[in-house]
């Protein structure tokens, strides 16, 4: 429960962050310099200039729809980095010898009590990682019931456990991928509706405001795409991670302990 509070307290002020960080940088550069070149440019569309309009990154990324895919972009990395030091805080115990067990000496369950007291010694943070508990659960499994069969079991079942718990937990940023194309395609609506709005203007021959609702539309669209994209290849990276985790825990569990268990 306390895990959960401290990782629910993370989300909410890494959300917080975010608002605040992106919205700055967009109040104090990206919308000053967008309004400006937008200016410029309406200003030599009304004085017949010709000239070659240039695509600037300000324009692409100034409306409210790109703003919002950079604060969801950046909240997921933020959980997303959270879970990744984890399962690296956890892949460094599987480097250690948590059990003082000799090549070819066997395990009788009599042996279980005192293999299990320096994994019980480990701080509580490590002690909640997924290998301790898989070698606790299975120690003691073994010494209840003097069944190799029914420890294997155990391990399983806790490192299967873990995986789907692990699995979950990637909702909310499932949910983020997601939303971030669909707020891109909510610029893309608006950009249109705001379009088709001035079309009796670009009939009689004014096509700035026209121009300047279909780039929202546009831009929209390809900010919040490009972020997607992004944003999946680290959750993939993540999973994968995760995944390799609960599999070299059930084979560290195979290779340190089940194998060298022995019933007199």
């Amino acid at each position: 429960m306390k895990f959960k509070s401290s990782d629910f307290m993370f989300q909410l002020f890494a959300l917080l962050g975010a608002i605040i960080l992106v919205h700055a940088i967009y109040v104090a550069i990206i919308r000053p310099n967008a309004d400006a070149l937008i200016q410029e440019q309406l200003a030599r569309e009304a004085a017949g200039e010709t000239y070659i309009q240039q695509r600037s990154m300000y324009i692409v990324l100034r409306d409210y729809e790109q703003e919002a895919c950079f604060v969801l972009m950046l909240w997921a990395t933020a959980i997303m980095g959270l879970k990744a030091r984890r399962s690296m805080r956890e892949r460094k115990l599987l480097d250690q010898a948590l059990l003082n067990v000799s090549e070819g000496t066997p395990i009788l369950p009599e042996d279980a009590r005192d293999l299990s007291r320096p994994i019980q010694a480990l701080p509580e943070e490590e002690r909640n990682f997924l290998l301790p508990r898989a070698l606790l659960t299975a120690l003691q499994r073994f010494g209840s019931t003097r069944n190799v069969a029914a420890v294997s079991n155990s391990v399983k079942e806790v490192c299967e456990t873990e995986g789907d718990r692990l699995d979950s937990e990637l909702a909310m940023v499932r949910y983020i991928t997601w939303a971030i194309p669909s707020i891109g395609f909510i610029g893309t609506v608006r950009g249109i509706g705001e379009a088709l709005a001035q079309a009796h203007r670009a009939v009689e021959g004014d096509i700035a405001g026209v121009t300047v609702s279909l780039g929202v539309a546009f831009n929209s669209t390809f900010v919040a795409l490009v972020i997607s994209i992004v944003i999946m290849f680290f959750t993939h990276q993540l999973q994968l991670m995760q995944e390799r985790l609960v599999l070299d825990t059930q084979n560290y569990c195979d290779n340190k302990l089940l194998r060298f268990l022995k019933v007199s």
